[in-house]
């Protein structure tokens, strides 16, 4: 992807996050965030096939970061309190959730969040297989790997909705930390 593309993007991605922080996703539409980003509706839709298109590729954004991290790639983003590798994974999820990047926060927290959880938890399986498979195929033998990822996955989404419905009052260490506690 060239520079131009990449601003256009970038210039799409920070018009819905702003609208995100105004609104509930399902009240967005594709001319607002068209209107927001300053494009026309063909370079929206060069980029994005739908809204939910949309959606998904800026949960795509957050874990493929958390995931190269994970992997022990250096962070490429500015972000003061992600910690540094030796963090747990989770850890540093929940740090960026804190921070609110491109407002994720509304989406987790909104009525209409069922298309926004599914990318969610879909992307934190695979950050599980990436990361952690090896280690509960080894600690679980007997259970199929599939089920071990599809209960840490939901369990971590679970945690991060109860986390948000009780305002967020624990820190992004004591929500990790009660996690892997019962991890």
């Amino acid at each position: 992807m060239d520079r131009r593309q990449r601003k256009t993007r970038d210039a799409i991605f920070n018009a819905f996050a702003d609208l995100l922080g105004q609104q509930a996703y399902h009240r967005i539409t594709v001319q607002q965030i068209i209107d927001a980003a300053d494009v026309g509706r063909a370079t929206f839709y060069a980029h994005f096939e739908t809204k939910d298109d949309l959606l998904r590729e800026l949960c795509e954004e957050l874990f493929n970061h958390i995931i190269d991290t994970a992997m022990g790639h250096a962070p490429a983003h500015g972000h003061y309190t992600c910690g540094g590798p030796g963090d747990p994974v989770f850890l540093h999820l929940i740090r960026h959730l804190t921070e609110n990047d491109r407002n994720i926060l509304s989406l987790l927290s909104s009525r209409s969040n069922e298309i926004f959880l599914q990318y969610f938890k879909t992307n934190l399986q695979r950050l599980v297989r990436t990361r952690f498979a090896d280690q509960l195929a080894a600690a679980h033998p007997g259970l199929p790997l599939d089920f071990l990822v599809n209960h840490v996955s939901a369990s971590f989404a679970e945690t991060v909705s109860w986390w948000l419905r009780h305002g967020m009052k624990e820190s992004p260490e004591q929500l990790s930390a009660y996690f892997e506690a019962v991890i």
